[in-house]
């Protein structure tokens, strides 16, 4: 048994901090060998040469004076910032939770990203690796997870079908080379996108400030949930910018925290009919709803040709924008556009705001979706594409928004019970517990007991190599 460590919390904010050697060799595997172990010290925000992976949009696009600015998750190793916290949350089993490679399976529940980057961490770590996905998702999700070296379980439903998703975690649990990572639950999720990606986002707007953009701040992060992970960023950010809004996300189709609704959507990586253990709701500012076919047609006018070409030549856009646009967004990502232009617009931001939200994938996962959507709507057309930029982005509306009043908070705190308490074998003490800050506090101080004992493991782990 050989156990595979890679990065600290720290190093994955800070990639300058690894030891040279490895940094060079994890570096020169990013291309030439993108499925060996060495590639999980390229997992990071930031780009090699230095600077976070980032994109402020133009105006011309999004209608608005505020910056909205984008950190893309297309350079991560699976294109896919999920797999940081896919990554995190393994090690830390690995580290505290008795996982074993050689000995136990890893599952793990997703409806994509998530589940694509457990294939990928997986199998590099040395586990036989099951994804739990439900059978709607897209032809490319089960591609990758397939190309990764993992397996799949196809469950009943689309993307807002995770109660499926756990049914089958539940039935596989019994098997005592079961070891399930949850994402809704692990915090290791939450501290990846606390730390990494909070600290990123203070750090790239100071960054940009001093490029004469936006005012050093940040007013608001805009994230849709899915685990709830990426939006742990927020509670960082709130430190540091006591003023910041927290706007979290959810589809118009399945508007779980916003009405108690149900439904289906398609909206992939976001939106589960529930509420997450890792959420920390009674933090989040605002919640707002955006519309799945607004994100899948934004998506097609930001990727296709034509809509390429008219958003450079009649909108004004430059033709390397315009190109970076099309190589950093999936659905999820046109979705947290939109929430961010709405929320300049429902706060009245101005040209020194600065709005951050994500791009967690790309279009390589989604070209069947397009497809789809080409067969009941026709191919993008010149006059489809002026029609989708005037409505879609420009006409971007601000209804659908609740803000985090006391009554609202403790409704959205309270869907947690018919989850985590009635189906998933939580206690009403632990969910109480939750509505203390101080225990989302102690969870995030976590982060510097947890690097140290890392670089402790890599040190035996070296030493035993060396002896070996």
């Amino acid at each position: 048994m050989r156990f595979v460590w890679g990065p600290t919390f720290e190093e994955m904010l800070h990639p300058g901090k690894i030891e040279p050697g490895v940094r060079e060799r994890a570096l020169a595997a990013r291309e030439s060998d993108p499925l060996d172990e060495i590639n999980l010290y390229n997992i990071t925000w930031m780009k090699p040469e230095g600077g976070a992976c980032h994109l402020v949009l133009p105006r011309e696009l999004t209608g608005v004076d505020a910056n909205i600015i984008v950190l893309y998750g297309r350079d991560f190793p699976t294109r896919s910032h999920k797999v940081g916290a896919t990554y995190s949350v393994t090690m830390e089993q690995q580290m505290f939770g008795g996982l074993r490679p050689g000995e136990h399976t890893i599952v793990f529940p997703s409806t994509g990203n998530y589940g694509i980057g457990g294939a990928w961490v997986g199998p590099r770590m040395g586990y036989d690796s099951l994804v739990i996905l439900p059978e709607l998702m897209s032809e490319e999700r089960f591609r990758l997870i397939r190309e990764y070296g993992a397996r799949y379980i196809k469950t009943p439903g689309c993307e807002s079908s995770v109660k499926e998703i756990y049914d089958k975690c539940k039935e596989l649990s019994h098997r005592p080379e079961i070891r399930v990572l949850n994402q809704f639950e692990v915090m290791g999720n939450y501290r990846f996108h606390y730390y990494v990606t909070g600290n990123t986002v203070v750090e790239l707007v100071a960054d940009l400030w001093s490029q004469g953009i936006g005012n050093g701040r940040c007013a608001a992060f805009v994230s849709a949930m899915g685990s709830a992970g990426t939006i742990a960023a927020g509670d960082r950010l709130k430190e540091v910018f006591p003023e910041h809004l927290i706007v979290g996300l959810e589809p118009v189709q399945c508007p779980t925290l916003y009405n108690n609704g149900y439904g289906d959507h398609d909206i992939q990586g976001i939106g589960d009919k529930h509420v997450t253990w890792i959420h920390n709701v009674l933090n989040m500012d605002v919640l707002m709803c955006v519309g799945d076919m607004e994100s899948k047609m934004g998506l097609k006018l930001v990727t296709d040709p034509v809509g390429m070409e008219y958003l450079s030549s009649e909108v004004g856009i430059d033709e390397a924008i315009v190109r970076e646009m099309s190589t950093i967004f999936g659905i999820s990502g046109i979705c947290n556009i939109l929430g961010a232009i709405k929320t300049a617009k429902y706060y009245r931001m101005g040209a020194g705001d600065n709005i951050v939200t994500v791009a967690t994938d790309t279009i390589d996962r989604y070209h069947s979706v397009m497809a789809a959507l080409d067969s009941n709507q026709g191919k993008l057309d010149r006059a489809k594409a002026a029609a989708r930029h005037e409505a879609i982005f420009l006409g971007t509306k601000t209804d659908y928004v609740q803000e985090g009043t006391r009554d609202n908070r403790d409704r959205w705190f309270n869907l947690k019970y018919y989850t985590w308490v009635e189906q998933q074998g939580k206690t009403v003490a632990e969910l109480n517990a939750q509505r203390s800050q101080s225990w989302w506090a102690d969870e995030r101080a976590r982060v510097r007991e947890i690097d140290s004992a890392l670089i402790e493991a890599r040190l035996e782990a070296s030493c035993g190599e060396r002896q070996g």
